[in-house]
């Protein structure tokens, strides 16, 4: 891994398991484990739904775009929220302190692993269905992922191992 990239960054759809595999990824390198949605909740003392509710869309983005954009770190794995790759100013940031995985699956995986959506502070506009969504982020996804993992029927262990060894080879 190059000198400036002492980081691994977890972006892709809400469900696809970044939090689970940063927990096993972080203690598979000896690195800390930070989720950037608990960060913003426990900063704003509120639940990503309230703040959404509260703030509007774009408020929560501003949000979420500036708390991440300010994260000093070292040697962690971060697991953002699905929808980090909104903030412009926080992928420069990300960029910068590590190397950024995304983790991919297809939608029908995604749709099945997804409760109520509004409980999990998943943000689709008036109208949005979940497949538009999908269609929306994933070219973000792939536009700031320096390393793209494919989750599709692996289990935990072969995910975290997958990514390691990109990591370290990209």
């Amino acid at each position: 891994m190059a000198d400036k990239k002492k980081n691994i960054i977890l972006i892709g759809m809400p469900g696809v398991g970044k939090s689970t595999v940063g927990v096993v990824l972080a203690k598979r390198c000896g690195y800390r484990f930070m989720d950037s949605d608990l960060i913003i909740q426990d900063l704003h003392q509120k639940l990503l739904h309230e703040l959404i509710a509260e703030h509007g869309i774009d408020g929560f983005l501003e949000i979420e775009n500036r708390v991440n954009a300010s994260i000093e770190t070292e040697n962690a794995v971060i697991a953002t929220g699905g929808s980090a790759v909104y903030g412009k100013d926080a992928m420069k940031h990300f960029a910068e302190m590590g190397t950024i995985v995304y983790l991919k699956l297809p939608y029908e995986g995604i749709r099945r692993r997804l409760g109520d959506l509004t409980k999990r502070g998943v943000i689709l506009q008036k109208g949005q269905t979940l497949y538009d969504l999908y269609k929306e982020r994933v070219p973000l996804y792939e536009k700031y992922a320096d390393v793209v993992v494919s989750c599709k029927g692996k289990p935990i262990r072969k995910i975290v191992e997958l990514v390691w060894e990109r990591v370290n080879n990209s």
